[in-house]
């Protein structure tokens, strides 16, 4: 099964998608203390990990090991960026691109909401546990 994954940065947003469709945002909101990547350097990386002890209905769902090796494939790779280089950015004088100051429509927050509820087996933003300190700041602010 092939799927085609999307990460778009912009000032506003990191949206996650699969196939087009948004799973998760990560809106900006430096102006509530909350770091964001503005400026710095970022890179792709992908990887599969074991998270059975907290991200599977907090470790009830555990990994099938039978099925191991567990394996990921990555094909037909393309990024999209400016290049940010001390306080020169490949992008200050072109002109702007749709991904740059992407938010989401209507359908796509409708879309996003009703994955969410039907799919989401873990939201940090619920795990208690995880956070005894108390949650991310990011987690009392707007969705989208």
């Amino acid at each position: 099964m092939a799927f085609m994954y999307n990460i778009i940065v912009s000032m506003h947003a990191c949206s996650y998608m699969v196939d087009n469709i948004p799973i998760r945002v990560f809106n900006n909101y430096i102006a509530n203390g909350v770091q964001y990547p503005t400026s710095q350097p970022m890179k792709v990386y992908g990887s599969l990990w074991n998270a059975d002890d907290w991200a599977t209905q907090g470790g009830q769902v555990k990994t099938d090991w039978t099925k191991a090796p567990f394996t990921a494939t990555y094909k037909n790779y393309n990024a999209n960026g400016c290049i940010v280089n001390g306080t020169t950015n490949s992008c200050s004088n072109k002109p702007r691109q749709s991904w740059q100051t992407m938010g989401l429509d209507a359908n796509a927050k409708k879309n996003i909401q009703t994955l969410q509820q039907k799919y989401m087996i873990y939201n940090y933003c619920t795990d208690v546990n995880r956070f005894p300190q108390g949650l991310p700041k990011e987690c009392g602010l707007p969705k989208f």
